[in-house]
Order: structure tokens, then sequence, then C-alpha cells
């Protein structure tokens, strides 16, 4: 899952939405230097992540983009994800995606002094062009996915990303719709189980 998603799925604590926003760019243990929290939210991504990676709706959604995008099918699906989020993002919280997005911005904005190198330098970038409301717009979507090709060299087909998921809108929001339902539940009881083994 991307951006929106692992926020979303992080509940009310701020801490725990910090350390879930920025796991990816924490590596092994290194959770530990974290206060319990933070530290949390970083175990509880990599769950996350393990579930997606293994389920066979999000491994369905793959197959459909497989070859087109090759090795980087999973990050595009993710981003694919986010954006029905978005699009629906009324059916899954009772704040509205702006007031939401600018809520997590100022999560993360408060912490700065945390953020690993790797975030601090795409944090701007992500408040400016305001990613987490933009992933329900194709034109936003379009230029997030423009930014990331090139990043890979355009090696990606990153380029080609929207009229990919136009092709495909239905079959992917279908699958979206069915794999997000399961994954909130994994999440919610995962989370339980992290904050009785670390302290709420």
């Amino acid at each position: 899952m991307n951006f929106l998603a692992h926020t979303h799925l992080s509940g009310e604590n701020e801490d725990i939405i910090f350390g879930n926003f920025i796991a990816d760019s924490v590596k092994g243990k290194s959770f530990n230097k974290f206060r319990t929290e933070i530290m949390t939210g970083i175990l509880l991504h990599r769950e996350i992540d393990v579930f997606t990676d293994k389920h066979h709706i999000h491994r369905r959604s793959k197959e459909l983009v497989r070859n087109k995008f090759g090795k980087f099918s999973g990050v595009v699906i993710d981003i694919y994800y986010d954006h029905f989020l978005a699009c629906n993002w009324n059916n899954y919280h009772d704040v509205e995606l702006s007031k939401y997005s600018s809520h997590i911005y100022i999560i993360l904005a408060r912490r700065y002094r945390l953020l690993p190198p790797r975030v601090k330098r795409i944090l701007p970038f992500m408040i400016g062009q305001n990613w987490l409301t933009g992933y329900a717009n194709m034109h936003d979507l379009a230029k997030v996915f423009k930014g990331m090709d090139r990043r890979t060299g355009y090696i990606s087909g990153m380029g080609d990303a929207i009229r990919i998921l136009e092709m495909n809108y239905n079959s992917l929001h279908s699958d979206f719709t069915e794999f997000y339902s399961l994954l909130q539940i994994f999440a919610s009881k995962k989370l339980s189980e992290l904050q009785g083994i670390y302290g709420k």
C-alpha cells in the first residue's frame, strides 16, 4: 500500500501514523531507536506490506499490469489503490480528505527532526504538491507517475500508468474494494496486537 492507505490504517494516534509513514526508510532493527508508539507504527507498516504482498487479490491486480510494468507492478498497484481510496474517501473516513491530508502534513512537520533523510527530501514536495489529496484526480496522479518514471531513468514505464489504469479501471477498482475491506480488518487486529506487546 502507499502513503494514504498506510496513514489511514494507522488509526488516530499521531506517533503511530508518523511511524507508519517513515517505515520504508527505517531499515532492519533500527526502529528500536524510536519511542514506543513510533516503533509500533513502523512494525504495523511492515505487517501491512507482508499481508498485501502475499494476498491473492493484490497479486491479481499486479498480473493485470505486469506485462507493462514488470518489477514495478507492485509499486504501480499500490498507487492505484491509493487513488481508489482517495476517490472513495467518504466511504472510509468521516473527515474530508483535504482536511485529513493537512492534518497528516502537520503531524510530519512537527516531527521533522525525527524524519529519515529520504523523507526529509520528499516531504516538501509532498506538501507543496498535496500528494495525498491529489491521488484522487488523474491530473495530479499523472504527475506523481511521471516523477517516479523520471527517478527510475524512464525504465519503469510509469509515464503510461494513467492510460493503463483507465483501460483496467473497473477491474482494479473492484479488486481494491474487495481487498481493502480485508486489509482494514487485518490492520486493526494487528495494531491491537502490537499495542498489547509494546504497550499503549
